[in-house]
């Protein structure tokens, strides 16, 4: 995980405030920093009485907050940064926590919190722009929807094999031909029908609203803001331009990751570890990162199980590009010929794939292995 640092140099703090964010209230502690006893505040969530609460500490001169990651969002943070406060936003799974302690409350929660911000032991999280969770959210909808889909199509098909119609006439469903054999069905209970056509009728809007988000998203990929960085993604093979704008929204700004290995543990795609002395125990993936963009990495990197090629048409692969499908093709098939399993196999070609798109996002220089894909194909 890259280090975020604090928004605020500790010697310029007059007041440590913590808080816990929840729908209706916010339970606010404040530490000196000559440290004491905290105190605790109840406050609203409204934006007029986080400004009272502020003017009530003496203004945003010298006041350190922090708040830790949740359903919340980043909203406070905004409202806070317009209001001139330093504010921080802590990774949650990364706070320290004792053994021993059974007991949690909001009150408890906000002095332990400001207590370690004071002693620095907490860890930051980068907060997204507006314009990047923005899109963010635009294709979580749109994995939403997908996920709705395929229920709705599970339901269809159940639906027909319990009245006896199984489609034959192919080995692949959801096609053009499978649709129009289920068009033509026809239930012999009128009711059963009935909750076949409103079964339908649900796939069917959810169809469309698929279809316009993709072309929503094909005209978002060619604005000034995300044109550049699609374009050097999709030159990659398995990632296209929907899977580019996904990168871009759940992973962000590449270059605040200082080294590929950082990025691969964000994403959870490292093995987990258990070593002591001269023993080394190595599990399954960590998988403590954004499991939305781990998705994405692993899906392409199915891609290259295939043999190294051009593409018939869309943007081609450049050197780098290419030297990836030429290395990671090649480290497929030797974990697979040494016996591991494809899905291992891929997970492990998903990790280097995270080194190639980092350094084409963060512009490294190319090694002297890299040649044009022109040259290999030659």
């Amino acid at each position: 995980m890259p280090d975020v640092t604090s928004s605020i140099d500790p010697r310029d703090v007059r007041l440590w405030v913590s808080i816990d964010q929840h729908k209706l209230s916010i339970v606010a502690a404040t530490l000196p920093p000559g440290g004491g006893a905290p105190e605790v505040y109840r406050i609203e969530t409204t934006e007029r009485a986080i400004r009272r609460f502020i003017d009530r500490l003496g203004g945003s001169q010298g006041l350190a907050v922090c708040y830790e990651a949740g359903p919340g969002g980043f909203d406070l943070l905004r409202l806070l940064t317009r209001l001139g406060v330093a504010c921080d936003v802590v990774a949650p799974s990364l706070i320290p926590v004792r053994a021993g302690d059974r007991v949690k409350t909001d009150r408890r929660d906000a002095k332990k919190l400001v207590r370690l911000y004071r002693a620095g032991e907490l860890s930051f999280v980068q907060a997204p722009t507006p314009e990047t969770e923005g899109l963010r959210d635009l294709l979580r909808c749109r994995e939403d929807l997908r996920c709705a889909r395929t229920a709705a199509r599970h339901r269809v098909s159940k639906q027909l094999l319990r009245h006896g119609r199984i489609f034959r006439d192919g080995k692949t469903q959801w096609t053009k031909t499978h649709r129009a054999w289920i068009a033509r069905q026809r239930l012999d209970d009128d009711l059963a029908h009935g909750a076949l056509e409103q079964m339908l009728a649900h796939l069917d809007g959810l169809d469309r609203q698929i279809a316009a988000l993709d072309g929503d998203l094909e005209q978002i990929a060619q604005r000034d803001r995300w044109r550049e960085q699609v374009a050097v993604l999709v030159r990659f093979r398995g990632i296209s331009t929907r899977t580019a704008l996904g990168l871009i929204a759940e992973i962000g700004d590449f270059a605040r990751f200082s080294h590929p290995r950082e990025l691969c543990s964000w994403l959870g795609i490292v093995p987990s570890e258990y070593s002591s002395g001269d023993q080394r125990h190595r599990g399954h993936i960590t998988k403590a990162g954004n499991a939305h963009a781990r998705r994405l990495l692993i899906e392409a990197a199915w891609s290259y199980r295939h043999a190294p090629r051009l593409r018939d048409r869309g943007p081609q692969a450049d050197a780098r590009a290419w030297n990836a499908q030429v290395r990671l093709h090649h480290r497929y098939r030797h974990l697979t010929e040494n016996g591991k399993r494809s899905t291992i196999a891929t997970v492990a070609v998903a990790r280097e794939l995270v080194g190639f798109l980092w350094a084409a996002m963060t512009d490294q220089p190319l090694t002297t292995r890299d040649q044009q894909p022109q040259e290999a194909a030659a």
